[in-house]
């Protein structure tokens, strides 16, 4: 349900009601009861929503119990629910009894201040499944792509090209896209200058980092090549040329994915035991509480949750 003093709880009511979800799989809410039932009666009075909207949902009530929260406002008390919300689901995951996580946005400084050192989802979901290698990846429609770097000043992201880690990157995402496609990948790496350095014009990282990473690669097997320049590449993929696309630097990554899908984007997390996709947007404190909330990112992440896990049975 991610953090009860954000659009969480909304957007879950809203996808998990969507016929659309209900189409795809059995939904379960993983969060407090009450909020719930408390969102839905609200968005019974401003979204034309009905109790029976929610009938056919399973809610797994847990967490703090929350009798005086107030909305969009960081707290100690949302951040332990958020993280026990977190907990269940892994744990239901362990037992067998869901195939995949979902995840609603939390709040980094809640959770802090519940005391939990993780700077957000991943980080936590590694943790608790004893992982150590994971990615950052989003879906958008026929455009996926994998990030080198993601929470860096451009400066430093641009100190992470290097032949090396690269290398590394785009061996993991060979492995981890193709559990996930049910095939292997056929990758693209952008370039990180304009025009993908115009042959050296323009900066040297393609000729003595990008390029022999790649070709490193090609000769280990794996469908990859580049680097491409970063200003056609993505539309490339979106047009259905490559499977994904290794971006070098967190902005050159998000920016295609959403011009061409804001809104409904998805991201997931590679590397992980189990199969986690999340929204892409944040708590969204200006609007939580108000019913205007859109859900239409939750609803694209459950139903590739529901996708990936039916190619993973396949």
């Amino acid at each position: 349900m991610g953090d009860p003093a954000g659009i969480g709880p909304e957007i879950c009511v809203k996808a998990v009601s969507s016929q659309e979800v209900l189409d795809t799989c059995e939904p379960i809410i993983i969060g407090n009861g009450d909020i719930i039932l408390k969102t839905a009666s609200a968005l019974g009075s401003s979204a034309n929503f009905t109790d029976d909207d929610l009938s056919a949902v399973r809610t797994i009530d847990v967490g703090p119990i929350l009798t005086d929260i107030q909305v969009s406002i960081d707290a100690a008390e949302t951040g332990k629910a958020s993280a026990v919300y977190i907990e269940t689901a892994v744990d239901l995951w362990r037992r067998g009894e869901v195939d995949a996580i979902a995840t609603a946005p939390i709040s980094k400084k809640a959770l802090s201040m519940a005391g939990y050192a993780f700077p957000g989802h991943t980080e936590f979901l590694a943790h608790l499944t004893n992982t150590d290698r994971v990615g950052m990846s989003f879906f958008g429609g026929n455009l996926r792509v994998v990030l080198l770097s993601t929470h860096l000043a451009l400066i430093d992201a641009i100190k992470k090209v290097t032949a090396e880690n690269l290398s590394e990157l785009i061996g993991f995402s060979d492995r981890e896209l193709s559990k996930l496609l049910g095939r292997k990948p056929k990758l693209a790496v952008a370039g990180l200058n304009p025009h993908a350095s115009e042959g050296g014009m323009f900066g040297s990282e393609e000729t003595t980092q990008i390029g022999p990473a790649v070709k490193t690669c090609q000769a280990s097997g794996i469908h990859v090549s580049g680097p491409y320049s970063p200003d056609t590449i993505f539309l490339r993929c979106h047009r259905g040329e490559f499977d994904a696309v290794i971006a070098l630097y967190h902005d050159q990554a998000t920016i295609p994915v959403k011009a061409f899908s804001f809104g409904s984007a998805v991201n997931v997390t590679l590397g992980l035991p189990l199969i986690r996709t999340s929204v892409d947007h944040g708590t969204a404190f200006d609007i939580a509480g108000k019913g205007v909330a859109d859900a239409s990112s939750m609803i694209a992440a459950i139903k590739l949750a529901a996708e990936l896990v039916r190619i993973k049975q396949r």
